[in-house]
Parts: structure tokens; C-alpha cells; sequence
């Protein structure tokens, strides 16, 4: 985009800005861990495990001496490090609702953003595009926040120049991320596989959030006839009879088993998992999981279970 463009492009990002914090005022007063951040990284004190209790907590050497399991709770950080991988790819050009692939996960880049930035958190970013990956230092301010969303606003589109390696970023986003925290993954995971032991390693340091960008028609195909469909990623195109009602049941079975299988390889990996539609309001679904995660966290832990008696 020029430099005439910019305008444009600030006064999108103020109103995403401005619809963040009137939509989540409300939900993150009074609490400084939020949804996002997560916990903190200084020890606190050692306690009896609950059933619920994250294992990595496991404080080993108590439970040695006690002979009961234990973990050690860590306090808040008052200043956390976010790291966004937004994967740019071209198949986020692609859009049949009211916006863009492109354009929800800019608006996801940016709530994160204000929601890291409120507090004096730094937040950094990784822009995956076709054959290459830049990186944005984290740093804490509103400046350096409008800065990072104004890049990856306007990042070129990459139509035909190839598919991204989502995995070779999350690879360099463990090396950047030295110090434990969030890190926040922006895709629609439809490019090269292999993301998967990456995102692993990842989770097993920082808190993960997978936000997945979808549109409907990815989901299922109209009856309209005959249909050319265009790779974005490799310029390949296809044409297809939509009149077929069995070639639309099998394309929307494989939808679903693809987009169930990401979902399973997210959550074994330990990733939290948000999906944002281009059909649907991006920002209620958004605040609904942070609500969601709020309860969750505010939830007193499960009594132990009573012992089963044993016949004798």
C-alpha cells in the first residue's frame, strides 16, 4: 500500500481500537491476568494438588519430602512478553461473507494487541508471508503497537507466490520468545503440515492461543452451477459442477474432517483454541471466549473424590 493509503489504514485500526476496549472494558476490570497474558513466571507458594491443577506446575522436590503431590503456583508478572505469529498467507485473501479472511485476522492481531498493550505488556510479531518471515522486537507502548498493526495491515498479498511455512515461524518464534509468556497464532491452517511439533514445544513453555480464520464457503460449496476455483497459494485453477449433490456432501465431509482434525492437533498440543468466521461478529465470539477463559479460571477447584470402599 502507498502512502496515500495510510490514512485509510489509521482510521481502520482506531476503530478496531475503539470497538476492543468499549467491548471488553467490562470484562477485564479488576483483574490483571485477563484472558490473555496468563500466568506469571515468579514461584509463589507451594500447594496440595487439586484435580485440575496444570501438571508442569508439579513442585517435585515438596512432594519428595512430603510424600503428597504439590505444586508451586506462579505469581503475576507485572509485565508479560506477547509474541503474534500472523500467518499472511495468501489463502487469507479469500472472503464470501461480509469481510475477508485477510481482514478478521488483522482485527484478531489488533484486540490482542490493546488487550497486551492496556497493561504496559510488551508484545512483539512475526510476519509469515510466502518465502519469508519478518520479525517485530517486542516492545511495550500504544506507538509501537499502532506501528505493528500498520504493518501487518498492510502487508502484501501474495497471490501465486507459494504456500507459507507456518512451522519454520513457530520454530523462530520459541527462539525469540526467551522469556515465558503468550504467544498468539494467527492462521487459517490450510498451508504446508508440519506445524504441529512446534506449536508443541511451544505450549510446553508459553500459554498458546490458536486463532483460526475460516469462511463458509471452505466449509461447504452453493448450488451455482459450474464453478472455477483458484489456488491463491499456486495460481491452480479447477472447475466444479455445484449442481452435484454428491460432490457438495463430499466436499462439506471433508471440510469437517479437515478443520476436526486441526482442532484435535491443536488442543494436543496444548494450544487454546478460538475460531473467528467472516460470517459471523468477530468480536462477540472473541469476547465470549474471554469470558469463557475468565470462568474458568475463577472456578473453585474439584473436591477430592471419596475413597471407594472395598469389600473385604
Amino acid at each position: 500500500m502507498t502512502e496515500t493509503g495510510r490514512p485509510a489504514t489509521d482510521q481502520l485500526l482506531r476503530r478496531l481500537e475503539l470497538a476492543v476496549t468499549r467491548r471488553l472494558d467490562g470484562l477485564l476490570q479488576g483483574d490483571y491476568q485477563g484472558l490473555l497474558p496468563g500466568p506469571g513466571t515468579e514461584p509463589g507458594e507451594a500447594r496440595a494438588y487439586q484435580p485440575g491443577d496444570d501438571v508442569r506446575l508439579m513442585d517435585w522436590n515438596v512432594t519428595a519430602r512430603t510424600g503428597q503431590p504439590h505444586v508451586r503456583m506462579p505469581v503475576a508478572d507485572r509485565e508479560l512478553e506477547v509474541w503474534v505469529v500472523a500467518d499472511l498467507s495468501a489463502s487469507l485473501d479469500f472472503g464470501t461473507a461480509a469481510r475477508e479472511k485477510r481482514d478478521v485476522a488483522v482485527a484478531a492481531v489488533a484486540a490482542v494487541g490493546h488487550l497486551t498493550a492496556r497493561v504496559g505488556n510488551r508484545i512483539g510479531a512475526l510476519l509469515v508471508q510466502a518465502g519469508a518471515t519478518s520479525s517485530i522486537p517486542a516492545r511495550p507502548g500504544r506507538d509501537h503497537l499502532l506501528s505493528l498493526l500498520h504493518r501487518v495491515a498492510v502487508a502484501p498479498r501474495g497471490d501465486g507466490g507459494g504456500p507459507t511455512d507456518l512451522g519454520a515461524a513457530l520454530v523462530t518464534a520459541a527462539r525469540l520468545a526467551r522469556r515465558r509468556g503468550m504467544v498468539v497464532v494467527v492462521s487459517d491452517f490450510l498451508g504446508t503440515p508440519g506445524w504441529d511439533r512446534p506449536l508443541r514445544a511451544l505450549a510446553a513453555r508459553h500459554e498458546v492461543l490458536a486463532v483460526e480464520v475460516v469462511d463458509p464457503r471452505e466449509l461447504e460449496l452453493p448450488d451455482v452451477g459450474l464453478l472455477t476455483l483458484v489456488d491463491p497459494e499456486t495460481g491452480r485453477r479447477l472447475e466444479v459442477q455445484t449442481s452435484d449433490r454428491r460432490l457438495r456432501e463430499r466436499y462439506a465431509e471433508a471440510a469437517a474432517g479437515q478443520r476436526q482434525a486441526t482442532r484435535a492437533t491443536l488442543l494436543a498440543a496444548g494450544a487454546d483454541h478460538l475460531v473467528l468466521r467472516t460470517d459471523r461478529d468477530w468480536l462477540f465470539d472473541l469476547v465470549a471466549h474471554v469470558d469463557r477463559r475468565r470462568r474458568l479460571r475463577a472456578r473453585p477447584p474439584a473436591p477430592p473424590a471419596a475413597p471407594v470402599p472395598v469389600a473385604r
